[in-house]
């Protein structure tokens, strides 16, 4: 009797021995979210013409990036000609859209827009619908409309509506921009960005050194955009703007290393407010939380940061270092800043202080993203 009670508690020890070697010990059974906590998410494009992707990051408490998952477009991305840390030379290839839970990425090497449902930091894709054009570079959306620029064959514009989570093409929402297809190197003649107004009642259209102009769409009651209202400013090469607290428009003249501010008046013309030099090379990009703005310059490896004051000026706040070749970036809850730094397929991590100055908190590396653009923050 003694021998039986005492196998079966050795058996039972040996059971209990091999069931705890089974489990995995706290940090091993947590994963990378629960690791850190996470309060949102970075999507990074990787505009690889081989494959387009996106590449998930858990976006920390503290703002560092974490690896979440990669995600394939289906589409392709693409090269223009010239172009070294910005292969498409524009803003804007990847957005967010908080209210319907979408991401909407651009490939511009096949001609097709991709729409993602987003689920924390996890993508699910929904729909792959050609671009209405050749190379798309750049979207917005507002409310259930949502637009594409396409950058070659002379520009265009296709708008989309939008119905449970999927693009529907108007083809009366396309209209061609009549650039010179021409012109070279073809990176810095091809259209830079398209955005919405605040208001959604209008649309807005850089066209870099092609024109140097900035094209403003009213749309109609229906959604149908008329003809462009074009404001020209010689030698200034528009590329990337975002709007200020005030409605105004916020923009990078890559002409004169600038950031130009402007009222978009009622008819599409728009009235000058102000410029403020960035004291940079190739000022391309910029972000902004409506009173703070940052500008990525390519050509001199570095951000430099600016206040609105509230009475139609900007304060200059300093530069910040980046890894070679900084693009795109992207704001997360007014307190972080990711910028996509094209030479090395990096994206540099900051945290936005009270002053508005920037600390360095980490970078990393997404994996086949050299020359990569397009990337939105939760």
């Amino acid at each position: 009797m003694r021998r039986t009670i005492l196998v079966l508690a050795l058996a039972a020890l040996m059971v209990a021995m091999v069931a705890a070697a089974a489990v995995p010990t706290l940090a091993e059974n947590k994963s990378p979210s629960t690791q850190h906590a996470s309060t949102g998410a970075v999507f990074v494009q990787t505009d690889n013409p081989n494959a387009n992707a996106i590449v998930a990051y858990h976006r920390s408490s503290d703002g560092t990036l974490h690896p979440a998952g990669t995600y394939p477009t289906g589409g392709l991305g693409g090269v223009l000609g010239g172009s070294v840390v910005d292969h498409l030379a524009s803003q804007g290839s990847l957005a967010y859209d908080h209210a319907n839970g979408l991401l909407y990425a651009v490939n511009a090497g096949s001609n097709t827009i991709t729409v993602f449902a987003v689920h924390g930091d996890s993508l699910k894709r929904l729909q792959v619908i050609s671009s209405g054009g050749t190379f798309p570079g750049s979207v917005d959306f507002h409310g259930n409309r949502v637009y594409v620029l396409n950058a070659r064959d002379g520009g265009s514009i296709q708008g989309y509506k939008l119905a449970s989570g999927r693009l529907v093409n108007v083809p009366a929402w396309h209209r061609n921009l009549g650039l010179d297809p021409a012109l070279t190197p073809e990176f810095t003649h091809t259209p830079g960005q398209i955005g919405f107004t605040p208001d959604g009642s209008k649309i807005v259209v850089t066209t870099k050194a092609n024109g140097d102009s900035i094209d403003v769409f009213t749309l109609g009651p229906g959604g149908l955009p008329a003809d462009p209202v074009v404001t020209t400013a010689p030698n200034t090469v528009p590329f990337g703007f975002t709007f200020d607290a005030q409605g105004h428009l916020v923009l990078t003249e890559t002409g004169p290393n600038a950031v130009a501010t402007f009222t978009i008046n009622g008819d599409g013309t728009l009235t000058s407010i102000a410029q403020i030099a960035t004291g940079g090379a190739a000022t391309c990009w910029i972000s902004g939380t409506g009173t703070l703005f940052y500008t990525s310059n390519s050509g001199s490896d570095s951000l430099s940061g600016f206040r609105d004051t509230g009475q139609e000026t900007l304060t200059a706040l300093g530069d910040t270092s980046t890894d070679p070749g900084p693009v795109d970036s992207a704001i997360a809850s007014g307190k972080f800043l990711y910028v996509q730094t094209g030479a090395n397929g990096i994206v540099d991590e900051y945290r936005i202080n009270s002053d508005g100055s920037l600390s360095a908190i980490g970078s990393v590396t997404v994996p086949g993203s050299v020359g990569g653009e397009g990337i939105a923050a939760t």
